[in-house]
């Protein structure tokens, strides 16, 4: 159904055609291989992927895309277009040699493009290419996974084409070391992996440990998957997640165990009624019962997310979204009370989404500290609206990105600077969106179908789910 005032998510034609006109601005000829890869959206299974766990993600339409040139000047120079890429977005640097290998620097996005190129499984030729992207940056949609597997992809066209005897998992992995040397992010397997082997209307069950997948079909027209971005911009490359993945692994190491996959909640209790925690912690005498309370909490998550996980993925195979929605709900509230990892803005979004009928579940996606919510609501077949009259908190929220499996719409809940006027064809109440101008608050009504709506301040706007 088309709506007023929707915008679709850029077709991969679309952004082919931008990469290579900035190619042709910047470089003044033409490219000649294009390659692009997706953002992910994880519908459950959060900080379990370092665990040896379970992860259930699917690829998102939005993807990153790189067109280029195979050079022989021996230098890769790069330019980027994506908005919120640390400046400059154009960067260059020595192709690399066993003597002259490639190390980090600024800027920081250049950093998954060398990375890659550093573990390239293959030959590695100097390039020139540009890059764009429809993934948010920050936005907990992965689009550091999407740019590095882009990257390699670009990579494998420009050396000869796609390499049979290297498996999609084993270019996983290069992208996953990428980001581990290069961006000093130490991330789980889950966010490569989906790029590189997600199919069109399908989430995947990866397990973390065999690095082994199971695709399940989400083919239900009657059910949507709704990604909501907070707006806060999240950076996993300080303190936060280290430190959390720290505690895991000693945490595992202490109960005796490879992994926290292998840990029950009968185990923890037991260790912690022996003091694991005091022994762990015992040189830090001051803070004692803080890390306590704090590593059982991490660990509680990481043991209930991975149970949670499969149990989901076993209940939207079933077409048991009642029952998925309730995980997704215990996810959120693990990960907000136990992992830390939430933040008041998508505490409000997954708390708006669940006042909505339809609504089967929500909680955030992505590492966490700002990025995006997921939610799985029921589809009838038109548009439904809730009211934000009372919530003037939410009207800073901005994109919402609706996933079935024909159609994406990126549903807009404020405009910096103009008025909008939305047209709603079949919907029964009449509803508007609150947009910013520098009059003062005034309604119109239209028509039965039309409102307009202004308010400097925003004080209540109308969010649309699908």
């Amino acid at each position: 159904m088309a709506v007023a005032g929707a915008s679709e998510i850029p077709k991969i034609s679309d952004l082919v055609k931008c990469a290579s006109e900035a190619f042709q601005n910047k470089f003044g000829y033409s490219p000649e291989v294009a390659a692009c890869a997706p953002g992910r959206v994880n519908l459950i299974g959060e900080h379990t992927d370092y665990n040896d766990g379970f992860v259930f993600p699917m690829a998102l339409p939005q993807v990153t895309v790189f067109v280029g040139k195979r050079t022989d000047s021996g230098q890769c120079r790069v330019l980027t277009t994506a908005e919120g890429a640390d400046e400059p977005k154009y960067t260059e640097f020595p192709a690399p040699t066993k003597d002259a290998p490639l190390t980090p620097g600024k800027p920081k996005w250049a950093n998954y493009v060398k990375g890659v190129v550093a573990n390239f499984k293959g030959e590695v030729c100097s390039f020139d290419a540009a890059v764009v992207s429809s993934v948010p940056l920050g936005g907990g949609v992965s689009s550091s996974a999407s740019i590095e597997v882009a990257t390699y992809t670009f990579l494998e066209q420009l050396t000869g084409g796609i390499n049979a005897n290297i498996s999609k998992k084993d270019k996983a992995l290069a992208c996953q070391k990428a980001e581990h040397e290069f961006a000093g992010m130490p991330c789980g397997i889950m966010d490569q992996f989906i790029s590189m082997m997600g199919e069109e209307g399908h989430a995947l069950l990866i397990d973390c440990r065999s690095m082994e997948g199971k695709l399940v079909p989400m083919k239900d027209n009657n059910v949507a998957v709704l990604v909501t971005n907070s707006n806060v911009k999240h950076e996993l490359t300080g303190s936060e997640y280290p430190t959390r993945r720290k505690q895991c692994e000693t945490a595992a190491a202490l109960m005796g165990k490879p992994s926290l996959r292998d840990a029950s909640e009968k185990d923890l209790e037991s260790t912690c009624n022996h003091e694991l925690i005091r022994r762990l912690f015992r040189s830090n005498v001051d803070n004692k019962d803080k890390l306590d309370e704090e590593t059982y909490r991490r660990v509680r998550h990481v043991i209930g997310e991975i149970s949670r996980t499969e149990e989901a993925a076993a209940a939207l195979e079933n077409g048991d979204y009642k029952k998925f929605g309730n995980l997704m709900v215990a996810s959120h509230n693990s990960l907000r009370d136990d992992y830390e990892v939430s933040c008041p803005e998508l505490d409000l979004l997954v708390e708006a989404a669940m006042e909505v009928d339809g609504v089967f579940g929500s909680r955030m996606t992505g590492g966490g500290f700002g990025g995006c919510t997921v939610t799985l609501k029921r589809y009838g077949g038109k548009a439904t609206f809730y009211r934000t009259q009372k919530r003037k908190d939410l009207a800073r929220f901005q994109n919402f990105y609706l996933r079935y499996p024909k159609k994406i719409l990126v549903i807009f809940s404020r405009i910096e600077s103009s008025a909008i006027l939305y047209q709603m064809t079949e919907c029964k109440e009449i509803i508007g969106c609150a947009k910013i101008l520098e009059s003062g608050l005034d309604m119109t009504l239209k028509s039965q179908n039309y409102i307009q709506f202004w308010d400097e301040k925003v004080s209540w706007t109308k969010i649309m789910i699908l």
